[in-house]
């Protein structure tokens, strides 16, 4: 089992820049697949990125494609989300989640019903 929490959310300007941060506890967390999601007032949960076990392999959506990185640490049991050029659409509460993939290090997972473990989510408001 696996506990997130992230971190790094903030209110920044339109065009600004902003690292989340998710720490996982645990010592298994090289074996799980990483995603971050994101939910905006009265919309669904969506896929923002999500990164393979081994690091190699990443999915972004379409809308943040080319502004968004996503990368992981395994030494520090932590993935991040670099997000740049950021546009009040980004508004939202962003969510980390995990799903074990001790057996398909190079997989990453895109949608929402494949993780197993979810963060409790941090707040980004960007302002136009």
């Amino acid at each position: 089992q696996v506990q997130l929490v992230e971190s790094g959310g903030s209110l920044v300007q339109a065009g600004g820049s902003l690292r989340l941060s998710c720490a996982a506890s645990g010592r298994t967390f090289s074996s799980y697949a990483m995603g971050w999601f994101r939910q905006a007032p009265g919309k669904e949960r969506d896929v923002v990125a999500a990164v393979s076990v081994s690091g190699s392999n990443t999915y972004y959506a379409n809308s943040v494609k080319g502004r968004f990185t996503i990368s992981r640490d395994n030494a520090k049991n932590t993935v991040y989300l670099q997000m740049s050029s950021l546009k009040p659409e980004d508004t939202a509460v962003y969510y980390c989640a995990a799903r074990a993939s001790a057996y398909a290090s190079g997989t990453y997972y895109s949608g929402l019903a494949m993780y197993d473990y979810w963060g409790q989510g941090t707040q980004v408001t960007v302002s136009s």
